[in-house]
């Protein structure tokens, strides 16, 4: 198993054992997800690192003072 962190804007679009889809957004030398659609977006991940699943597992959700970051699991 994998576990993927991304940024989540507003409480409440995932919870916890919801599946998800993540669709892969590249750059010139990154490649970013996003759960679609829109909820949450990844960091930066250099081309050995890219997520093989586009569909994943919701962990946990995690708030602190920077904000909500959902944790997803991918079967990789």
């Amino acid at each position: 198993m994998r576990e993927i962190t991304f940024k989540m804007e507003r409480p409440g679009l995932v919870k916890a054992g919801d599946e998800v889809h993540v669709s892969e957004k590249k750059t010139a030398l990154n490649y970013s997800y996003i759960i679609d659609p829109a909820v949450a977006m990844s960091g930066c991940y250099k081309v050995n690192e890219r997520i093989k699943s586009s569909n994943g597992i919701v962990k946990n959700v995690e708030h602190n003072e920077r904000g909500y970051y959902v944790i997803v699991e991918f079967d990789e």
